[in-house]
């Protein structure tokens, strides 16, 4: 019953929330529905996460809850806001579009999350390189176990700037309201999916797809050993950059988790929208991420990457 859980539980997720979700966004459903079905999707994440769990202590609040909702609640509300951006765009825009209108319409929505994947996933490697993009994203990596609610877990300037990174071509090449909508409720699901204290499985999608088993590894809390597997979709800019690392056999607990610079880092909600302000909120200055140096890493470390 548990591996028909661990193999079923990433298939309802990805085939059938995502499924309905391009159904009703193609429909023209409202989008309080669209809300609707990421509500079912949370549920049915903190279900797994309970009945199949990774680390049983993750699925207990390291008195994170609260300010987790918090950064959930702005977030997702900064992500629908943006949806009322799009007409404005538009209009600046102009007669004429690049959109392949002729698609059918899971198609748009698959070059939509493609090309949002690249976007988000430059922003978020450049969140690791340099200082003030980095003093913005530790909010993130301040985290100490992973869980669904982790991915929303973000300053609000950090998630704008990914989300201009994702969305602004885009915009540009005319992307069309609903297929907009699609989007941002995909989003949210595969932020729960790449968080998730449930210990599912996906076979040989696991080098493809850039979910849980592998984003353990980008919140290693030591400096520069999380510089891995940046994708929020996919992991292929990852293999095309040469930052995916996948070592099946480890295993991670709250102790690996974090920012070894930063063990004092602030956890209430106020305190991480102002810290990256502030002389604490920097970890020294950030260098360039080298082909060779995850490998190396891990080879040093008696570890071999998949």
């Amino acid at each position: 019953m548990r591996n028909l859980l661990r193999y079923g539980y990433p298939l309802l997720m990805l085939v059938g929330v995502n499924g309905t979700i391009i159904a009703l966004a193609g429909s023209g459903a409202p989008k309080l529905t669209l809300i609707g079905v990421v509500l079912v999707a949370i549920a049915l994440s903190f279900t797994a996460e309970r009945v199949i769990p990774y680390e049983r202590a993750w699925n207990r609040s390291h008195d994170d809850a609260s300010r987790d909702v918090a950064h959930v609640l702005v977030n997702e509300s900064l992500m629908l806001a943006s949806l009322a951006v799009i007409p404005l765009v538009a209009a600046l825009r102009g007669p004429g579009s690049w959109w392949p209108h002729a698609l059918p319409f899971w198609a748009q929505v698959l070059l939509a999350v493609l090309v949002a994947d690249l976007g988000i996933t430059v922003v978020h490697m450049a969140s690791h390189r340099y200082g003030w993009l980095w003093r913005l994203h530790a909010v993130h990596h301040s985290v100490t176990r992973c869980y669904g609610l982790n991915g929303l877990m973000k300053h609000p300037l950090h998630q704008t700037l990914e989300t201009i990174g994702g969305v602004a071509p885009l915009l540009i090449l005319g992307m069309p309201v609903p297929v907009a909508s699609a989007l941002a409720a995909m989003v949210a699901v595969q932020l729960l999916l790449q968080h998730s204290n449930a210990d599912y499985r996906v076979g040989p999608l696991r080098s493809v797809l850039a979910l849980n088993e592998g984003h353990r590894f980008h919140h290693q809390r030591e400096a520069g050993a999380g510089d891995v597997d940046f994708g929020l979709f996919t992991l292929l800019w990852d293999h095309l950059f040469g930052t995916y690392v996948l070592d099946r056999r480890r295993r991670f607990t709250s102790a690996d988790l974090g920012m070894a610079a930063k063990p004092d880092y602030p956890t209430g909600y106020g305190a991480q929208l102002v810290v990256p302000f502030t002389a604490a909120g920097g970890c020294g200055e950030m260098g360039p991420l080298p082909r060779r140096t995850v490998r190396d890493r891990l080879q040093s470390a008696g570890r071999r990457s998949r």
